[in-house]
């Protein structure tokens, strides 16, 4: 299988992530943080240090504000929901994906007001438009920090400053830029950061955090044990037990551990120099091909590690069935949880052949990607 759906999520992982996550099974495997013994002691050990670590990556101070997640979902419903109350206005944008877009329709059924900023259809962002969208409710804005649909790079260093002078909580989606590209909480003066551990992080499905930079008040979705003040029927006031009741995902963490310090040690620059080298060797070898319709932004330096694309005549889920099924190429069709991005560049009747790259993307997958395409292109239809 030539694996090119890393924007879903990341394959394969590092090998000492698969070692660490039958460790954390079979060498320490009780409750972390729920007992004395050394198994307990040891998991709760294996969590903060991943804490740490993330505080590390993403240079965030304190390691009790970062909130472990099921993913970048969670993550941000805790944020949007913890956040906004009835009167609040938030900001976001036409390339959100449904994990912003959602939480935010729900909580407008409850008197939270919304305001979608418009993007180009190569899905790049004007930091005036958000700006000129606040309000004197306006609470929070949200933005991804590179689409999930065309990988485009939104300037949330800039819109960071602007918040902070606004007074506007700022809360990034990183799902598809954490691990890949640089991001400084307290530089790009980010309040609030919720990432998958899955993607780019290189960890395993079922794990994520949010990373608390602000001293608003995060309300808790839900209540329940946490190994601390087991005497009262109340939740915790302080971080992270306030927001994480219940057992911890301990051989996911372990795993997203593994993961961090590989990260740390290859560092992001050289990850990301590397997926963009392998995207711009794809991008320009398919532009041979005018059967070929590429978006997103033609500046490779404006976009990172996706690319859609669709074939003349072609039905996008056509194609990647025929990537599978004839060529062992796993991409991903249709409008990829983001309805609105696929509007702002113009395919939300048709969809669209989504290509992920990662670390481990060689430039020989890419090309038999270009070869399957061009050969595609030719078939006639039946």
């Amino acid at each position: 299988m030539i694996y090119l759906d890393n924007a879903a999520t990341t394959y394969p992982k590092p090998k000492q992530v698969y070692q660490s996550v039958m460790d954390a099974m079979t060498k320490y495997g009780a409750n972390p943080g729920r007992g004395s013994h050394a198994m307990a002691i040891e998991g709760a050990r294996v969590i903060y240090e991943t804490r740490e670590l993330l505080c590390q990556l993403f240079n965030l101070e304190d390691p009790m504000r970062v909130i472990f997640t099921f993913n970048a979902t969670d993550g941000l419903n805790m944020a949007i929901k913890g956040i906004l109350r009835q009167g609040d206005h938030v900001v976001t944008t036409s390339m959100e994906h449904n994990s912003v877009l959602r939480p935010i329709s729900e909580l407008e059924k409850y008197g939270v007001e919304h305001t979608i900023v418009q993007c180009a259809p190569d899905g790049t962002v004007n930091v005036n438009d958000i700006e000129n969208a606040i309000k004197s409710n306006t609470r929070l804005v949200v933005t991804t920090h590179v689409s999930n649909l065309t990988g485009t790079i939104f300037p949330i260093e800039k819109i960071g400053e602007m918040c902070r002078r606004r007074s506007v909580l700022y809360l990034v989606d990183g799902s598809q830029s954490a691990g890949v590209m640089e991001i400084d909480m307290q530089r790009q003066k980010i309040d609030l950061l919720a990432v998958p551990g899955h993607k780019g992080l290189l960890g395993p499905q079922g794990t994520g955090a949010l990373l608390i930079n602000t001293d608003a008040e995060i309300r808790q979705l839900k209540e329940g044990g946490t190994g601390s003040e087991s005497s009262s029927m109340y939740q915790p006031n302080f971080y992270p037990d306030k927001l994480e009741a219940g057992t911890h995902n301990l051989p996911g963490i372990a795993g997203l551990n593994a993961s961090l310090k590989y990260i740390l040690n290859k560092g992001t620059k050289s990850i990301l120099k590397h997926e963009k080298s392998i995207l711009e060797l794809f991008i320009n070898e398919m532009k041979k091909n005018p059967k070929i319709k590429i978006y997103g932004p033609e500046d490779i330096d404006l976009r990172c590690g996706v690319v859609p694309v669709n074939i003349e005549g072609k039905d996008s889920s056509e194609v990647a069935y025929i990537l599978d099924t004839e060529y062992n190429i796993a991409v991903r069709p249709g409008l990829h949880c983001a309805p609105l991005a696929h509007k702002t560049i113009g395919t939300d009747k048709i969809g669209a052949v989504r290509f992920g790259v990662g670390p481990f993307t060689t430039k020989a997958d890419v090309m038999a990607a270009v070869k399957a395409l061009n050969e595609i292109s030719e078939k006639k239809e039946n």
